[in-house]
């Protein structure tokens, strides 16, 4: 079956728009505003301290659960990017592909036709039939020459129907790809709301002291994590100095300070985690990928020691948070949702290990 002009280009603009309502989080995505809790009864006495500490230890199980799902969200918008580019690329080369079969099939349609004109005579029977010999070999020496160009012609008709075919079924395998990860992507949002929406709502139900309360127990955790990580006499091993492109992307990250934290964001406004961080180093000239994860995994390995500003520190066994390393046992990041960009302890949450986008 043939691929016209229009149905091509019709199914590159839905892959665009399709991408494009995707690819929005902070409009198309946005996470709905906590419910009330509403109840007949009086409010209940301020929660002791040992109960707000097991409100703190839920909410950041809350909290890390969406930043996973997060990173799988980001993933799988990555992939529908590079699939809709491919599927994009693949429609021009099927547009190519037929213009050329077009072009070669008005040629063989010509050869026919002249075909048709001669008689299709063979050449040994014009030969004996005419008065003029030595015009027949002149004739018969074209006519070689057409067979041969007739030969290549069909040669080159089956070989761009064939590369159709191949770039046919290529674009319906990444069609289904596509389909995949606009699962994932929704998935990964209705657990991201869902996460989020629970953290809110078991906020909501403290009293206004208890809030800031749990705020200064989040505050003490983030310290004591912090100092002991400093104890360990790790800063005395840290003396590097940081990269010209190291420099840019600190500079870059100091800029974001006091920007809200929204998941699947890269700026300008706000970010996500890995968005501060793939978004500071492109802009320091040197792109890396877009998840904690994938920078876990793509990015040269440093020990804690040969760390220098510029760095990203990654959080948790899986790898579910980044930040970007300034010096003196500081990161700047975005942390969680209802939290700006900030500088924090380098040492206040569980390292995993730190890899360098510039190695």
């Amino acid at each position: 079956m043939g691929w016209g002009k229009r149905g091509i280009l019709t199914a590159a603009v839905t892959v665009v728009c399709a991408v494009t309502a995707l690819a929005a989080p902070g409009a198309a995505f946005a996470v709905p505003a906590p419910t009330p809790s509403i109840s007949p009864t009086p409010s209940p006495a301020p929660a002791p301290s040992k109960d707000l500490e097991k409100v703190r230890e839920k909410l950041d199980r809350l909290y890390h659960d969406a930043a996973v799902a997060t990173d799988a969200y980001n993933a799988a918008e990555e992939k529908t990017r590079k699939q809709s580019a491919e599927i994009v690329a693949l429609a021009k080369r099927i547009d190519e592909g037929q213009q050329r079969l077009d072009g070669l099939k008005d040629r063989a349609g010509a050869a026919a036709r002249e075909q048709y004109r001669t008689g299709g005579v063979p050449p040994t029977a014009q030969f004996l039939l005419s008065n003029d010999p030595g015009q027949v070999l002149d004739g018969a020496g074209l006519v070689l020459q057409s067979q041969r160009a007739a030969g290549t012609l069909i040669g080159e008709l089956a070989g761009i129907q064939k590369d159709l075919q191949a770039y046919a079924a290529d674009a319906a395998e990444q069609w289904k790809k596509l389909d995949t990860e606009r699962k994932a992507k929704a998935a990964a949002k209705k657990k991201i709301e869902q996460q989020i929406a629970a953290a809110k709502k078991l906020e909501s139900e403290l009293a206004k002291k208890d809030q800031e309360r749990l705020r200064q127990l989040e505050d003490q955790a983030a310290l004591k994590a912090q100092t002991a990580w400093l104890d360990t006499g790790v800063l005395k091993e840290i003396n590097s100095k940081a990269s010209a492109q190291g420099k840019k992307a600190v500079a870059f990250a100091t800029a974001q300070l006091g920007k809200p934290y929204v998941w699947g964001a890269e700026g300008p406004g706000s970010f996500d985690c890995s968005g501060l961080t793939s978004q500071a180093w492109e802009a320091a000239g040197h792109p890396i990928p877009r998840t904690s994860q994938e920078q876990w995994q793509q990015l040269k390995h440093i020990d804690v020691k040969d760390m220098r500003p510029g760095d990203l520190i990654i959080y948790f066994t899986d790898a579910s948070h980044v930040a970007i390393y300034i010096g003196d046992g500081a990161i700047i990041q975005a942390p969680r949702p209802g939290r700006n960009v900030t500088i924090a302890g380098a040492g206040s949450m569980p390292i995993l290990g730190i890899v360098r986008p510039d190695a």
